[in-house]
């Protein structure tokens, strides 16, 4: 479980982006964050990762306080994440970097399954160096490929639709839905993953926030006005 306590963040250049936010994210339920443009989602997600520290506020796991931990300490104790924008480890084969991210030399059916999984044929990637001869939709699959080799018992998931235009939306709702024993959270706009949220974190200007179950925010909020929000895609 996941719980952010009083969580503020405030960038050199701009006023707060998150303000004394307080959270407890389901276990084993996926909550998605979603809202408007520069309301801190992407921010949010690396806070509880350890990518950023908060200005002040806590982050507990599992009722352990974990905001002084490093990523490294953070991934030992199950957190996962995938980024919008994918990490590049040049010169390693897609096989090696699967295998680093699960710990342990896997056979190429293994790491076959994981790259199935999020739509790459696996046979013509497995022995692939990570190149800037590989796509961007084609790293960002690689690294949910990774994510899932990795393991753990919290994911994060920063805009994972992003560069997947020609893999369908089933493939990764399929993904989640593979993690049902997870805690997932997810930051997106896309209506099709907001469907199939337990919880919504709907975030607003000026710090302001709204969290419940996807019916109680679907149905509060006027329709065009979400549709506005979940327009802006990039922070």
């Amino acid at each position: 479980m996941i719980e952010l306590k009083n969580i503020n963040y405030s960038a050199v250049d701009k006023n707060d982006i998150i303000k004394d936010l307080s959270i407890v994210f389901p276990e084993k339920k996926i909550t998605v964050i979603t809202g408007a443009n520069g309301s801190g989602k992407s921010t949010l997600v690396k806070i509880i990762m350890g990518i950023l520290k908060p200005s002040s506020g806590e982050v507990w796991m599992n009722g352990k306080d974990i905001t002084n931990f490093s990523i490294t300490d953070r991934a030992r104790n199950g957190l996962t994440m995938a980024f919008q924008q994918p990490v590049s480890f040049k010169g390693i084969t897609v096989k090696k970097l699967i295998e680093i991210a699960n710990g342990k030399s896997l056979s190429v059916g293994q790491v076959c399954e994981y790259l199935s999984k999020v739509g790459l044929c696996a046979k013509d990637y497995v022995n692939r160096e990570l190149s800037n001869k590989l796509s961007g939709g084609e790293m960002k699959r690689i690294e949910l490929a990774v994510s899932l080799a990795k393991g753990g018992s919290v994911y994060l998931f920063d805009e994972p639709e992003a560069g997947i235009d020609l893999w369908s939306f089933d493939g990764l709702v399929g993904i989640f839905e593979s993690l049902k024993d997870k805690t997932i959270i997810i930051v997106s706009h896309q209506q099709k993953i907001l469907d199939i949220a337990d919880n919504i974190l709907l975030l607003g200007a000026n710090g302001k926030y709204t969290f419940g179950t996807r019916d109680e925010i679907m149905s509060s909020i006027h329709r065009p006005r979400v549709c506005r929000a979940l327009e802006d895609t990039h922070e």
